[in-house]
This record gives structure tokens, C-alpha cells and sequence, in this order.
């Protein structure tokens, strides 16, 4: 996969990034729930969100990006990309000043891939939601709080992810629990 794909308007993308080195990006709630809000601030206004995980040294998006080319004067890739280093930059400096760091938080890219196959896809979601169990933070996928998980599950409480495009490939939550807690073979994803 090549990290320097540009991103463009319209399509969706896997999009993940990790600490540097053995740092952590969450070490607590508040960090979690920080990050969260920057993402609504920053990526909400140009893509919906089908999916998210945060763990403590990486975190993983699912989205897709809004058809900007319209009202966008510059490059679309740029104007995206700006997006997410606000994204990362507020964060990271919030960061550091809470815990007395310095220097880079995250890697120095952003790792992306694009998704043009619904099976990828549908895969991608059990990737990212069932992250925290392949990792042994929890056993049980809906205990971890700081995915995107919880709100598919409860489908009448209001959410910032955008669940109805997901959703289309499962006739129930019921179906949608039960093929999350289906093995699944993640060779595919070819992730770095």
C-alpha cells in the first residue's frame, strides 16, 4: 500500500496512523474523549464516519469523503489533508503540554488506503471494531468504549457515525453482533 495516495473526494478510505515509537497516543479517558472531539471538529465537516477505533497506540478510521470538488478552489487532496493535520497537530500539542512532552507524537504520515470492494469493506469494519480483542484489551467487543461499535449496537441512540451506509449489509444489529463475533482472516488487509 502506498502512503503517499492521494486522497480524493467521494471515496472511502482506511485511514490509520500509530504512535511514535513506543509512546502512547491515550492515557486516559480524557485524552480519548479530547481526540473525539477534534475529530468532530476537523474530519465530520468533510467526511462521514463509518467507522472508528482508538486504542492507546494507534487508532483506525473508516470513511468516506464528501463530494467537496465543487466547493473546493484548491487541491482536493491538500484541503484534506490540512484537515487531518489540524487534526493531529491540535491534538498532539494539547498533548504535550499536558504531560510535559516534546517532540512528535504520531508518525510522520498518515497511512491510507482506498476501499473499492464491498467485501474489503465489510471486512474493515470487523477489522476496526474488533481491534481492541485482537490487541487483549478486552474479551468482549462491546466493553471497549472507544470505538464506533456501541453505537451501531444501539442504533436509536443519536451518533456522529454515519451507520445507515453500513448498516445496508446487515438485516439486523442482531446479524450485525453475530458477524462480529465471526472469525475472520485479516491476510487481506495488507497492513503495515
Amino acid at each position: 500500500m502506498s502512503n503517499t495516495e492521494n486522497f480524493e473526494c467521494g471515496y472511502v478510505y482506511h485511514i490509520y496512523t500509530h504512535a511514535n515509537a513506543k509512546d502512547l497516543i491515550f492515557r486516559e479517558e480524557e485524552n480519548y474523549k479530547y481526540f473525539l472531539e477534534k475529530l468532530i471538529k476537523y474530519i465530520i465537516p468533510i467526511a462521514e464516519i463509518y467507522a472508528y477505533c482508538l486504542l492507546p497506540n494507534h487508532f483506525h478510521l473508516l470513511l468516506r469523503f464528501k463530494n467537496l470538488d465543487d466547493v473546493l478552489s484548491e487541491d482536493g487532496h491538500k484541503y484534506l489533508m490540512k484537515q487531518f493535520s489540524n487534526l493531529l497537530n491540535g491534538y498532539a500539542k494539547a498533548y504535550n503540554k499536558r504531560y510535559n512532552r516534546k517532540g512528535s507524537l504520531f508518525l510522520d504520515y498518515l497511512k491510507r488506503k482506498r476501499v473499492n470492494d464491498e467485501k474489503y469493506l465489510i471486512k474493515l469494519l470487523h477489522y476496526i471494531h474488533n481491534n481492541p480483542v485482537n490487541h487483549g484489551f478486552v474479551e468482549d467487543i462491546g466493553e471497549w468504549k472507544y470505538s464506533s461499535y456501541n453505537s451501531y449496537i444501539n442504533l436509536t441512540k443519536e451518533s456522529q457515525i454515519e451507520r445507515t451506509e453500513m448498516m445496508q449489509y446487515f438485516e439486523t444489529v442482531d446479524n450485525f453482533i453475530e458477524y462480529h463475533k465471526s472469525n475472520i482472516e485479516y491476510d487481506f488487509l495488507q497492513i503495515e
